[in-house]
């Protein structure tokens, strides 16, 4: 937990990884290229002391995670998102199998999500009861542009994907997180268009679409759609970095979102281990929209960052949060406010 000026706020970070990027695990020089391009997000927008190198930063150790999450990182609640990409790694990248057995010895901070790819079809739907059996999770995490073979993609709107779906709601698997962000090398930018998730968010209202780094650079095609479908959620992993190199953006895009979506369907993650939870749960409560631009995105409360930072998470994963890390203002709690400016009834989108 973290506190400041007298504030508590429960933190949840929703997106991390335990992966094995490093050369003895890498296939090919995709895998090679994969790691390389995550290690340049993290060499570009973090402050100069939380760069690694990149043999740490390809295969860092349990303590590291343990130590940069929980001991100085003030998380309270960690939410593995698996990635398989097993046709550039040998063993995988970061799988469920690999977090779980980690999650599994800190039950009381770390979980893990599952993963699906419909294009395993029959034999793939029957992988992930195994796996649900086995881990138990809430969640899935898709990779809409993954590599299989000769395929480069996916879309949500495949039938196998539908099939998959309506899997995880006889589950109870109810957060499906998706990758619709910026491109990894070499995976190919269009498989990660957000059109797709308007479908499957009618077609299923009762499963919590959380869209991972918040379709960038898409980000007004991912706020229209979000605006019209109520379980569209946005993560902000890869958003959250710009709070340090280009704060003027970083304030349009969470302006953007409070906006469009309000402060009930935002939520926080490092992206650990590309970025680390200290600093960016540090700047992001000290953080707030410049002065010139409050008239059109207002203002970031306290109460607002708190349901960012790890209520909303908590809500979806049905975390206990201690009584002292709750909103303060009357009404908030319900989602009363849009976002962080003042209610417009007469809204013309949502009308």
């Amino acid at each position: 937990m973290y506190e400041k000026d007298g504030e508590k706020y429960f933190i949840v970070d929703s997106h991390i990884h335990y992966w094995n990027g490093g050369a003895d695990n890498q296939k090919n020089r995709y895998g090679a290229g994969f790691t390389g391009c995550f290690y340049d997000y993290q060499k570009n927008l973090s402050p100069a002391e939380y760069v690694w190198d990149l043999e740490k930063f390809g295969k860092y150790t349990e303590d590291d995670l343990i130590h940069d999450l929980f001991d100085i990182g003030y998380v309270d609640k960690g939410i593995f998102q698996p990635t398989y990409l097993t046709d550039f790694y040998t063993e995988g990248f970061n799988t469920t199998e690999r977090n779980g057995t980690l999650a599994e010895k800190h039950p009381d901070r770390l979980q893990t999500n599952g993963a699906f790819d419909p294009r395993d079809g029959e034999a793939g739907i029957e992988a992930l009861e195994k796996l649900h059996e086995r881990w138990g999770f809430q969640g899935v995490k898709l990779y809409t542009a993954e590599w299989k073979g000769e395929s480069k993609g996916y879309k949500l709107t495949d039938p196998w994907s539908y099939r998959y779906l309506e899997k995880c709601e006889q589950l109870g698997v109810k957060n499906i997180h998706i990758h619709k962000g910026p491109t990894i090398y070499p995976l190919n930018r269009d498989a990660f268009d957000v059109a797709d998730v308007d479908d499957v968010a009618t077609a299923f209202p009762n499963l919590n679409f959380i869209i991972e780094h918040v379709g960038l650079p898409r980000l007004e095609d991912f706020c229209w759609i979000a605006t019209q479908e109520p379980n569209v959620y946005g993560g902000l992993a890869v958003a959250m970095p710009f709070m340090f190199s280009r704060p003027r953006y970083f304030a349009q895009i969470i302006g953007e979102l409070l906006y469009w979506l309000d402060e009930n369907r935002l939520t926080f993650a490092s992206d650990y281990a590309i970025w680390q939870p200290k600093w960016l749960v540090e700047m992001f409560v000290d953080f707030q929209i410049p002065e010139d631009m409050q008239s059109e995105y207002g203002v970031l409360t306290t109460d607002v960052k708190k349901k960012i930072l790890g209520l909303n998470a908590a809500k979806l994963y049905g975390f206990e949060v201690p009584e002292e890390a709750q909103v303060k203002t009357p009404g908030l709690e319900t989602g009363a406010a849009i976002g962080s400016a003042p209610v417009d009834e007469t809204h013309p989108v949502t009308a």
